[in-house]
């Protein structure tokens, strides 16, 4: 450890791993060092006892649960979209060696008390029990509109420059309702509120085109998820870096981050040895002095030993209740993964709901999501604080990832890792040929 290194990275959440993973492709020599005796950091994977040991006090789990084995249930629970950013990120870096993925079964959405299937095709849009005739016609239009816009071709551009129309504008061009705007803008488009209305459209466009594409790569849903767990994801990347070089040290406490005269970072000393970097990545808990609370999450990990009811019996599930359908700020998330993924015992279903505290009774609020999960075996709440930098870290060298969101997919973690890469490299992540090229060298 006593040596000098390229990058230390500070804990072992997926943020961290990312990077970690990406750096040493990139020829960095890499440091990776947790306090913790396991990977994932908040993002771990826990079998039954650890779950019940860090929700029950060390509580005996029932019989009735099954085997300890059978379980790895995620603390955060994150889908990966099938054509997004995070799926490049595994293919490019070539980490798909070390997993094996499972399609999620279904996205559905919460509209009028009910949930159904997000339509995103014309065809399911027509099919969809969420409208009625005349707006099942005019969401067709607006899809029809999207699919068939092409940037060089003014004739499909219907009077819209998506560079300065606003969604608000074109949901009005369409004419359609409210509660269609809310699932197009938050179970499509996967915005976090409503402020995408008065922005240019471009970026709603973008997003609604990666869902439609996610679809259509493997049908039923846009979402991929690992078999075992996210728990996996750390590991994956701690085995890339490791094939680059890249030295890895879980249960090792941090006792000081070194700066020089100028107040740039210069390393990080551990049991008497100190660990010389010029850059270091690490997670908000490793740096309460350079980290602020952005919001706070509610999350219930709940155990079940059925299906959630209307999702058409599937193994798993993606549901978004956007915000103005339950009169609250903040979408509530819920991530429905099964034994067909390896992640608790046959005939189980672990749902866990999500969403940004609101109140003074964080899981009162999630209780529109709870009544439509069906009878609960067991329910196990978390409260955590989301954690933000409050630099860029360019100037003292020291990078610090955001806190997980209440969201169910990686689109705003990937959105961290491209932050804090091109901060501390000074150049945009470029995935492209980058393995391929790595593997030519050597």
């Amino acid at each position: 450890m006593d040596e000098e290194y390229d990058v230390i990275v500070l804990g072992t959440g997926l943020t961290e791993c990312i990077l970690s993973g990406l750096l040493s492709v990139d020829g960095k020599k890499v440091l990776h060092m947790d306090r913790n005796d396991y990977y994932g950091g908040e993002s771990a994977s826990l079998n039954l006892s650890q779950l019940f040991r860090k929700f029950r006090n060390g509580a005996e789990a029932p019989e009735a649960l099954g085997r300890d084995r059978d379980y790895n249930v995620d603390l955060i629970p994150k889908f990966a979209m099938a054509s997004g950013e995070f799926v490049n990120i595994l293919y490019h870096t070539d980490v798909t060696r070390y997993l094996e993925f499972r399609q999620v079964g279904g996205s559905f959405v919460y509209r009028d008390g009910r949930i159904a299937k997000v339509p995103a095709t014309t065809a399911e849009a027509i099919s969809s029990p969420l409208m009625g005739m005349f707006e099942k016609r005019r969401l067709k239009k607006f899809l029809e509109f999207i699919q068939g816009y092409n940037a060089n071709d003014s004739a499909t551009h219907q009077g819209v420059d998506l560079s300065k129309t606003t969604m608000a504008e074109i949901y009005y061009k369409f004419g359609l309702e409210k509660g269609t705007q809310d699932f197009v803008g938050h179970a499509l488009a996967l915005h976090l509120d409503d402020a995408y209305l008065s922005q240019p459209a471009q970026d709603t466009y973008d997003r609604i085109c990666l869902y439609m594409n996610s679809v259509a790569r493997y049908g039923k849903s846009p979402y991929l998820y690992p078999m075992y767990g996210l728990g996996e994801l750390p590991q994956g990347f701690a085995r890339l870096s490791a094939i680059y070089g890249g030295t890895y040290m879980l249960q090792k406490k941090i006792d000081k981050i070194e700066y020089d005269a100028d107040g740039r970072v210069a390393g990080v000393t551990s049991d008497g040895q100190t660990a010389r970097a010029k850059v270091v990545i690490g997670d908000a808990s490793y740096f309460p002095d350079k980290s602020t609370k952005a919001a706070t999450v509610v999350r219930a990990i709940c155990l079940l030993t059925h299906p959630v009811p209307n999702t058409g019996d599937a193994d798993s599930c993606q549901i978004v209740l956007p915000q103005n359908q339950i009169r609250r700020k903040h979408d509530i998330y819920v991530a429905v993964v099964s034994a067909a993924h390896a992640v608790c015992a046959k005939d189980h279903w672990v749902a866990i709901v999500s969403t940004i505290v609101e109140t003074s009774t964080p899981e009162r609020e999630l209780e529109p999501a709870l009544a439509l999960l069906g009878p609960i075996q067991e329910k196990f709440v978390q409260i955590a604080d989301v954690m933000a930098p409050t630099s860029d870290g360019v100037k003292d060298g020291v990078f610090v990832s955001t806190g997980y969101d209440a969201t169910s997919h990686f689109e705003t973690v990937c959105t961290d890792v491209k932050r804090i890469y091109q901060a501390c490299t000074g150049q945009p992540l470029k995935l492209e040929g980058k393995v391929k090229k790595q593997q030519e060298d050597q």
